[in-house]
């Protein structure tokens, strides 16, 4: 009797050993498969710009971005001008990140003597099965100090512009990311009544990668015709090339567009493809860290 109750002890106790295993086994997977829907997918792009349209990415929080645009004249000013190398306009930006989610930043262009302030932030992030897409909104207002010397009655109200987008991306792959762009500009000031003062658009673009460090970028951004009626307007078509170099990004780039953010970009290109109207320059970003 005494040994058939030890054998049922020892049965008892080891089906509670196996069960209590198989819960902490069963627990274990439920915490691993919880924990990989929450992995967050990162570098979607390398850059916060895909050539001129803002990406997904911003600095981290307590990062600050510099940045550099660079545009040369058109390519096809010949060789006195050297072709376009003789001529430029920049950019020069400071984008910060508050959190990992907010950043904001402002700029100084040459091109019209621009002055702008902007700010991003990160409503969706894409996960490893869970959300299929990162979503970020960016926001702009510029304000050109540029002389308009028959109209000198003009302020600064009438010289502002904005821009809204929704940034849609998706990282395909390792290798491969696309993004969507609609996007929203806003002049206080248009030149005739027949020009909308509120312009809608929508870019794509996107990122393939070709070795470990380097990328070929592109983007197009399309503006519905018999928005602006005054003067050439083409859609900003550009391409280039990114380099990552540790701390650097460099991109090199050709564009229809001479202008570097939003309103000139989406709204006044005025640079046709088919006759060369193409402007070489790069884009240098450096991070620098002030997280302890």
């Amino acid at each position: 009797m005494l040994k058939m109750f030890v054998n049922v002890l020892t049965c008892l106790a080891f089906a509670a050993v196996v069960q209590a295993q198989d819960s902490s086994l069963l627990n274990l997977l439920n915490d691993s498969a919880s924990a990989k829907q929450r992995t967050v997918i990162t570098g979607t792009f390398k850059a916060t710009q895909i050539v001129n349209t803002p990406t997904v990415e911003a600095p981290a929080k307590k990062n600050l971005q510099f940045m550099i645009m660079h545009r040369f004249g058109k390519v096809n000013q010949g060789g006195y001008e050297f072709f376009g190398l003789d001529n430029a306009v920049i950019r020069f930006a400071l984008d910060y990140g508050i959190t990992d989610r907010l950043a904001v930043g402002i700029g100084r262009s040459s091109y019209e003597k621009v002055l702008d302030a902007s700010f991003k932030y990160k409503l969706l992030r894409q996960q490893e099965h869970g959300m299929p897409f990162s979503a970020s909104l960016y926001g702009l207002i510029a304000n050109t100090r540029l002389k308009y010397t028959e109209k000198n009655y003009l302020n600064a109200k009438y010289r502002t512009m904005y821009t809204t987008q929704l940034l849609l991306a998706r990282k395909m792959s390792s290798a491969l990311s696309l993004q969507l762009s609609p996007s929203w500009v806003h002049f206080n000031l248009v030149p005739k009544p027949e020009d909308h003062n509120d312009v809608f658009a929508v870019g794509i673009g996107g990122r393939m990668k070709v070795t470990k460090r380097m990328s070929i970028n592109a983007e197009y951004n399309y503006m519905p015709s018999g928005q602006l009626v005054t003067g050439d307007h083409f859609n900003s078509l550009s391409a280039g090339l990114d380099i990552e170099t540790g701390g650097h990004v460099f991109q090199l780039i050709f564009t229809n567009s001479v202008g570097m953010i939003g309103p000139y970009y989406i709204a006044k290109t005025e640079g046709n493809w088919a006759k060369g109207d193409i402007y070489f320059g790069f884009n240098i970003t450096r991070n620098f860290n002030f997280r302890k």
